[in-house]
């Protein structure tokens, strides 16, 4: 939903990534006519650059957070669900705050809707208490989901395709030399530094 603020294109796979000023990721399928668009979550502030190394299947992304991501991309993702419109919980049928005629006829408070990012039913608070990663969908930390879901969801899914490295500064600009296996960074404070990726990119 945010503004989009590095690009990045894998030529062999035929797919673009896109990074946003909302904190995300999203691969977008553009030779393979599947359509898909799947998103990444793993910083905490807006993705200032993106770098893809070819020869391993991995995205390097890079924040304002001063993170650096390592993303597995040779795994095989899924698209996070559309979020479903309801006026009442998927799951429990209690009325959500706007449903004034369900709330009169059952003579109950209306409740605030929440989304499980599994699924994407629209449920209330109390069926969507627990939190869980999931990583083949994109998100390396925890995200609200349904109980159902959650109890679905096995060790194996929640394994993570992701690594993490603090940079120390807010990096505007990444290159990636895969020869060598260097990271070059910029920053706002004017500071660059180089990586050695080789235990983390191989």
């Amino acid at each position: 939903s945010g503004g989009v603020t590095a690009l990045c294109w894998d030529p062999i796979q035929r797919v673009l990534f896109s990074g946003s000023s909302d904190h995300s990721i999203i691969m977008w399928d553009i030779g393979g006519r599947k359509g898909t668009a799947i998103e990444l979550q793993g910083h905490n502030d807006k993705v200032q650059s993106l770098s893809y190394a070819h020869h391993t299947r991995q995205l390097i992304s890079c924040g304002a957070d001063g993170g650096i991501v390592v993303w597995n991309m040779d795994v095989e993702r899924q698209e996070t669900p559309e979020w479903l419109d309801s006026d009442s919980c998927q799951k429990c049928d209690q009325p959500f705050f706007w449903n004034f005629k369900q709330m009169w006829d059952s003579k109950k408070i209306g409740l605030r809707q929440h989304h499980c990012r599994k699924c994407g039913k629209a449920v209330c608070g109390k069926c969507s208490s627990k939190r869980s990663s999931i990583p083949l969908m994109g998100f390396e930390f925890e995200v609200r989901v349904c109980d159902s879901c959650h109890e679905s969801i096995t060790d194996e899914e929640r394994a993570p395709t992701a690594t993490f490295h603090d940079s120390k500064h807010n990096i505007v600009h990444v290159h990636f030399d895969a020869t060598r296996g260097w990271l070059l960074t910029s920053g706002t404070d004017k500071v660059i530094k180089l990586w050695d990726m080789t235990p983390v990119v191989s």
